[in-house]
């Protein structure tokens, strides 16, 4: 039997996940019934984002929803946070630079660009996010410019999505 995919997991999807957002936890029982065993991780930005959130938020609910993303990650979600040894930061930076020069994402989204840097350097298979440029990122020139950085290919999809295309598969 094949290993079971790595999985991935943006700030945005855990925010969601915290507030109980429907598509978001069908997202997940989806994937531990097709997949009980794969892994998901979460990038080091992701836990600087919601670090950030929990402290400087637009709002106390915001803030709450980061405390609890925080607190629920591992025990009763069972995800695991990486870090990126020493070496792997300089090539999440290079890499994420890669990413926004080609214009793959915005100039602006560096956070964005390291999220997927990292997520590739782990060697993800997936990257579950909703940022709608990260989702509507060409998949293609994305695995060539990841490839050419001597990092894992990964794909993105949005919570919804896996949802819409695999939820029917597994029933």
């Amino acid at each position: 039997m094949p290993n079971p995919p790595l999985i991935a997991v943006d700030t945005n999807v855990l925010i969601d996940w915290a507030d109980e957002y429907e598509i978001v936890i069908d997202c997940f029982t989806t994937i531990r019934r097709k997949y009980p065993n794969a892994p998901i991780i979460v990038p080091p930005t992701v836990i600087v984002e919601l670090a950030d959130i929990a402290t400087d938020g637009d709002s106390d609910a915001e803030k709450q929803l980061a405390l609890t993303a925080l607190g629920k990650m591992r025990p009763d979600w069972r995800l695991n946070p990486i870090n990126c040894v020493p070496v792997g930061h300089g090539i999440v930076e290079e890499t994420a630079r890669k990413i926004r020069a080609a214009g793959l994402i915005p100039q602006d989204e560096i956070h964005d660009s390291f999220i997927i840097a990292e997520s590739a350097l782990a060697n993800a298979t997936l990257l579950l996010s909703s940022d709608g440029h990260m989702t509507d990122i060409n998949q293609s020139e994305v695995a060539n410019l990841l490839d050419g950085c001597d990092v894992g290919k990964l794909i993105i999809f949005s919570p919804a999505k896996i949802v819409r295309d695999f939820f029917n598969l597994i029933n």
